[in-house]
């Protein structure tokens, strides 16, 4: 047995008595410093927890033409949210909002992910929801935890079809987007533009968002909403006022061909704006509001006809007769030609360069002609052998300085690059040092070959012969772009001659039907060889011939022959000048029978360059 000492037995009692008091002294300075000295930063904390943010969307920017019609409107609309708890609650309250909405397993999904990366953001479910949607949603408001059912701003395009390809449309951000943080203050369900005006002046468009907060209760359910003064209020994004005329804009599409593709630019030369710009076919930007259904999303994606493809400024076709301005304007400033050049061989139909026959569009021939008939008549034995005499070396150098490498440099997203060598050295690559012929030489300078142009690139090229100075400003629908402006390099006199032959071109020419007597009406035919189908009709024009004040270029796929076109421009021409006067403006233009259309031919086949039919 062992025996303790008293003083052992006092020392422990003693010990064990200080250990209680300082476990004590602890416990009472942690329930004080929970009760007293935390007592309000866990009183705010509470009130956080109940207390949840809502993003208020700022109305976006209004698009305006010149004369202050509304090209892009915000209306009101309704949108869906989840202020998600955990990942189960979420997932039961999406399923319960499916039933009522149609809203498919993909979005779920997509959302999931959504909140995997911003659980502490409101989910914004749908936008543009229905007033029937909206109210069978009120109707279950109980039984969905964290609902919030809000109005916000709904774009609206007054136009539709008719300025779509030039305003474009809006759509919600994705994943790829938010993770990037290239869209500044971007969120989860932020309207970014996705084509057109819209995607390029986003940034302008789009205004600051606001915010408001409501209380809810342990079920995410709202208990009620704070006051104003809690919210900040959205501000809404600028007004952008384009050069669009969209009464112009309409005439357009009222006579463009019912059915054909194709697409129509007007420009003043003087200042590079854009008056029109239409693409056919098209489609309607509203159905993109709110989302689009992945069924009606692969039907105009994948549809023959490319309805969301900007023939404008994206399609790319070889620029075939009105080139033949290009190689007349070459020859002038080299000095090689002048307006009453004849050439050596006189046209019979065709020539014979080596072993091959080079055919003229007409068959019955032109005769022994000047450089201004060769124009009128577009004859193409005439500008053979012009290119010729200005050699591949040259035709290439003055291409390049007259802009046909580059881009127009409009302010629209999307704008293809034109396919023009640069030098010899392109033909070197594509065929080998000795794959290829003079022959390209011929083909280049009846504007075949390789060489495609878009609408918009060759309406910026007729607006340098339009001017005096021979150099044309950028295209421009709001702000002008910092590309340099390119000079044909020519003398007043010189562009005054190839006006003069430009004129006859439709008071006597491959045009003459397209004639319209109280005006002046200068331009040029053509017909672009395609590889894959019927050819396509160019005409270019511009008016009045003095003073030009419009330049109009179309591009009518599978239309033929440019004769067929011409009459598109001419009117067009008209309505700007004259303004609409009778109903017969009113009349859709109507071209011969459809052939069966193929696709379009974005770049040229290397075919091309063994073909030897001209082109008018």
């Amino acid at each position: 047995m062992t025996w303790f000492h008293p003083h052992d037995v006092a020392r422990r009692m003693e010990l064990g008595r200080l250990t209680a008091i300082a476990v004590f002294g602890v416990l009472l300075f942690a329930f004080f410093r929970l009760q007293v000295l935390g007592a309000e930063r866990f009183e705010t904390e509470s009130r956080e927890n109940r207390l949840r943010s809502l993003p208020l969307p700022a109305p976006r920017g209004l698009i305006m033409d010149r004369s202050g019609n509304v090209l892009a409107e915000n209306v009101p609309g309704y949108s869906i949210a989840v202020l998600p708890s955990d990942p189960d609650s979420l997932r039961g309250a999406l399923q319960q909002i499916a039933m009522l909405t149609g809203l498919d397993s993909l979005r779920i999904e997509a959302l999931l992910r959504r909140y995997r990366s911003s659980p502490h953001e409101p989910l914004v479910v749908r936008r543009d929801a229905s007033f029937e949607v909206i109210s069978a949603l009120e109707e279950s408001r109980v039984t969905i935890p964290g609902l919030v059912i809000q109005s916000e701003p709904k774009r609206r395009y007054p136009y539709g079809e008719i300025a779509a390809h030039v305003v474009g449309y809006v759509g919600e951000i994705t994943e790829e987007e938010l993770a990037s943080n290239r869209i500044a203050n971007a969120r989860g369900g932020t309207l970014v533009g996705r084509d057109g005006l819209e995607r390029q002046y986003d940034e302008r468009l789009r205004g600051e968002d606001g915010w408001r907060f409501i209380e809810v209760d342990a079920m995410g359910r709202t208990v009620r909403e704070m006051g104003d003064a809690s919210k900040l209020v959205p501000e809404q994004g600028d007004t952008v006022v384009t050069s669009l005329d969209i009464g112009l804009q309409q005439f357009v599409a009222e006579i463009f061909p019912e059915g054909r593709r194709g697409s129509v630019v007007a420009m003043d030369p003087r200042t590079g704006e854009v008056l029109a710009l239409y693409s056919a076919p098209s489609f309607d930007p509203d159905l993109f509001v709110g989302g689009m259904a992945p069924e009606l999303w692969q039907a105009l994606s994948q549809a023959e006809d490319q309805p969301l493809f900007n023939r404008a400024i994206e399609g790319r076709y070889p620029p075939a007769s009105p080139w033949k301005l290009a190689v007349a304007a070459s020859a002038l400033r080299r000095g090689v030609a002048t307006m009453e050049t004849r050439m050596e061989t006189p046209c019979s139909g065709g020539m014979l360069y080596g072993n091959r026959y080079f055919r003229c569009w007409d068959e019955r021939g032109h005769g022994d002609i000047t450089l201004r008939e060769a124009i009128q008549h577009s004859c193409d034995v005439y500008f053979y052998q012009l290119g010729l005499r200005i050699s591949l070396d040259g035709l290439l150098r003055d291409g390049v300085s007259m802009g046909f490498t580059e881009r127009s440099g409009i302010d629209l997203p999307d704008e293809s690059t034109p396919l023009f060598p640069a030098t010899t050295a392109y033909y070197d690559r594509r065929y080998g040092p000795r794959g290829w012929t003079s022959g390209v030489t011929l083909n280049l300078a009846i504007g075949q070959g390789e060489n495609t142009q878009s609408v918009i690139n060759m309406v910026k090229f007729y607006a340098m012969l339009a001017n005096n100075s021979g150099v044309a400003p950028v295209p421009r629908l709001v702000n002008a772009s910092a590309t340099e402006p390119h000079s044909l390099e020519l003398t007043t006199d010189q562009l005054e001659e190839l006006r003069d032959a430009l004129f006859l071109v439709v008071e006597r020419g491959t045009a003459v039907g397209a004639r319209v007597e109280e005006l002046q009406i200068a331009g040029k035919t053509g017909t672009a060889q395609n590889p894959q189908g019927p050819e396509h009709g160019w005409f270019i024009g511009f008016a009045p011939v003095e003073q030009p004040e419009i330049v109009v270029g179309a591009i009518v796929e599978f239309a033929e022959h440019g004769s067929n076109v011409a009459p598109l421009v001419t009117r067009v021409i008209r309505r700007h000048l004259v303004g609409p006067d009778s109903d017969r403006d009113q009349v859709r233009l109507v071209l011969p029978a459809d052939s069966a259309p193929g696709p379009v031919p974005i770049l040229p086949d290397s075919s091309q360059l063994r073909r030897t039919r001209g082109t008018g």
